[in-house]
């Protein structure tokens, strides 16, 4: 099977061959497939789902709400960009070690955790957990984007060669 470079490339060649305007159909496809990558991180970015929305201070939604925010969609010269400037996004797309350390201002409140005061008080982390999974969001991205442009391409050249 041929990778995905190799399958863009003869759709193009083969639309160019019908005489499109190429620069034009790959603006239009990026931009698409950018917007769909977008709504796929975002839906795979925490709290997402059913997850509710617990633990004072803990959850906000800004790492979701980043990927819309900071990703460029509208085409140049047929790039776009698919960013997430949070600091932390990295850890949580990868994964992480969490080393034992004590953090001052986290409380737990009937099995939640809380931000609270530094001088109320804190707990030592990493005690159970020495490593947090990655969720992924950019490599489910990516795999929405590459499945968004064959498909629109395959759809072009169907409806050129009608």
């Amino acid at each position: 099977m041929s990778g995905f470079g190799a399958q863009c490339r003869k759709r193009l060649e083969e639309l160019r061959k019908a005489g499109q305007d190429i620069p034009k159909i790959i603006d239009e496809v990026a931009e698409v497939a950018t917007i769909e990558a977008v709504r796929k991180a975002r839906d795979n970015t925490p709290p997402n789902g059913n997850a509710p929305l617990a633990g004072t201070n803990m959850r906000t939604g800004a790492m979701a709400a980043s990927w819309e925010l900071d990703s460029v969609t509208k085409p140049t010269h047929g790039r776009t960009i698919l960013i997430n400037s949070q600091n932390y996004a990295s850890y949580v797309n990868d994964g992480h070690r969490v080393d034992q350390h004590y953090v001052p201002g986290l409380y737990p409140n009937g099995g939640l955790l809380e931000r609270v005061d530094p001088s109320v008080g804190g707990i030592v982390v990493g005690t159970k957990t020495t490593y947090v999974p990655g969720l992924f969001m950019k490599e489910k991205a990516i795999g929405k984007y590459k499945d968004t442009v064959r498909n629109m391409l395959q759809q072009k050249v169907r409806e050129v060669l009608k």
